[in-house]
């Protein structure tokens, strides 16, 4: 290339074997094609790189390295990317045809952004794919432009997701990227998206372009919940003091990850987060599953995912 592409995509690769084609050829599809990919094979052990490989074009620059995780990884992509503005995709994840043209023209119409992202939906399985939820859709589809407080539109589904959002990269390095610290999915993305709403706002588009792959193979937020090192959210305290919905989006993931360890049999840990929230920013439906015991809370997982797979969406949000 003469010049540097307008976005670099950065893909993360770790054994998707079963997936990364279809997400490559969502690419070769964007009617805006100035750009470059940059995937980074994470240490796979099956045959993601190959089938990457094969279907590279000069538009792909393939990197390889030991296995470190998906936080380490994609801050790797940035490093190597050569466009003023990164944009992330999963491996398993799929855009439609208009999501690069739709972010370049909230770039071109906000220039002063510093992050961009589009709504997207969540694919759980072939019977049930569900817009994301949050107020500002209210406004519409057509609706463009910053979001006055992002914390108050992510109370349910967050605005920002990894395979929908942009970044101008230097507001992604000064913000000093993924927190490597924080392991599968463990709130790697969330932590993010805090400090860079805490930044500056961010500019969103209400068209849907991007699909969140629930089904996909090998999905980090599958491990083991005892595994990881999730993210400290008591750092973010002192800023919630002037943000009420951001005390709010405190809680209600203090809330989830409390769930996950009692659900993990982690009563410690689980009292840990309970007692850090206030139980009055949450719904009656939260304050009772909060309340069952493990085996219970178990019967009511099962019936989540039984519903989801009659194609009917549950949420305790």
């Amino acid at each position: 290339m003469t010049e540097n592409p307008f976005f670099s995509v950065i893909i993360p690769l770790y054994n998707k074997e079963r997936d990364i084609a279809n997400t490559l050829k969502s690419l070769s599809l964007q009617s805006f094609q100035n750009f470059e990919v940059v995937i980074v094979d994470d240490g796979s052990t099956d045959r993601s790189l190959e089938i990457a490989r094969s279907h590279a074009t000069k538009q792909h620059r393939i990197f390889t390295k030991a296995n470190e995780g998906v936080a380490p990884t994609r801050n790797f992509g940035v490093e190597k990317a050569e466009s003023q503005y990164v944009v992330f995709l999963d491996a398993d994840d799929y855009w439609y045809p208009y999501h690069l043209e739709d972010l370049k023209e909230l770039i071109d119409t906000h220039p002063e952004g510093s992050w961009y992202a589009t709504a997207y939906e969540k694919r759980f399985n072939d019977q049930l794919v569900s817009s994301m939820i949050a107020p500002i859709l209210n406004k519409g589809p057509e609706w463009k432009g910053p979001v006055s407080n992002f914390f108050e539109n992510s109370l349910v589904d967050c605005l920002a997701w990894t395979s929908a959002v942009c970044f101008e990269k230097s507001f992604f390095q000064a913000l000093n990227g993924f927190d490597t610290s924080i392991t599968m999915g463990a709130g790697e993305d969330t932590d993010l998206w805090l400090r860079a709403a805490l930044k500056a706002p961010l500019v969103f588009s209400n068209r849907i372009s991007a699909s969140h792959n629930l089904q996909g193979s090998n999905r980090i937020s599958n491990s083991p919940t005892l595994d990881r090192n999730f993210m400290d959210l008591d750092r973010y305290e002192d800023e919630a003091t002037k943000n009420q919905f951001l005390k709010k989006y405190l809680d209600l993931n203090r809330y989830s990850f409390a769930l996950q360890h009692r659900f993990a049999g982690d009563e410690n840990t689980f009292k840990e987060y309970i007692s850090k929230l206030n139980r009055d920013h949450l719904n009656a439906k939260q304050r009772f599953l909060l309340n069952l015991p493990r085996p219970v809370l178990s019967l009511f997982v099962k019936l989540k995912s039984g519903l989801e797979k009659l194609g009917i969406r549950t949420t305790s949000f």
